[in-house]
């Protein structure tokens, strides 16, 4: 007489029981990955915060240099009683209609040397330019010709990054590509 022990559950089934093992394994090994790029991302500063330290996100103010305006020949508004108003007084003494101030692209580099293919910062600003995409210029061989980076506006603002291997003095500028204004230049040494 032969006494049958009991079969255990993982003899039963040993596939079963590998998947089981397998599933495990992955869930464990998949864990500690994705841990480590979890921890890798924010040492590297991979964050989707965008507050990265990186020189693109920074932004600088740029104020434009003062202009002189016309002297106005009188008072603009005159608070007497009892004068005429302009439209029943004689009509050589109206107001002359002004010429609206014409819009200006004001460029500023973020330095003014680099080196070789060393990334820098081109700002600027463009009032009444909202949506204008601005295309870089550099003078070379006598003349201006587009250098292959673009800008856009947004809140009458732009800035871009620009690297180039060409050594010595450069010229940049702007043009705005549907109405041809230029901006005025900026000379980057590079070498």
């Amino acid at each position: 007489m032969s006494e049958q022990l009991p079969e255990r559950p993982d003899e039963r089934h040993p596939v079963v029981t590998g998947l089981v093992a397998l599933v495990g394994v992955a869930l464990v090994v998949g864990l500690i990955l994705g841990l480590v790029m979890i921890a890798g991302a924010s040492v590297l500063g991979l964050g989707g915060d965008g507050g990265g330290d990186g020189a693109g996100s920074e932004r600088s103010m740029y104020l434009p240099r003062p202009e002189k305006t016309p002297a106005a020949s009188g008072p603009e508004i005159t608070l007497a009683p009892g004068q005429s108003t302009p439209a029943s007084s004689d009509r050589s003494t109206e107001p002359t209609k002004s010429k609206s101030p014409r819009k200006q692209i004001t460029l500023s580099a973020s330095t003014t040397s680099a080196g070789p293919m060393e990334t820098f910062g081109l700002t600027g600003v463009y009032p009444g330019g909202e949506g204008a995409i601005l295309q870089v210029q550099r003078f070379t061989g006598g003349s201006w010709r587009d250098f292959p980076v673009t800008a856009s506006v947004s809140d009458e603002t732009f800035q871009t990054s620009v690297a180039t291997s060409y050594s010595g003095p450069n010229r940049f500028r702007v043009v705005d590509t549907d109405t041809g204004l230029e901006s005025n230049e900026v000379r980057v040494t590079i070498g």
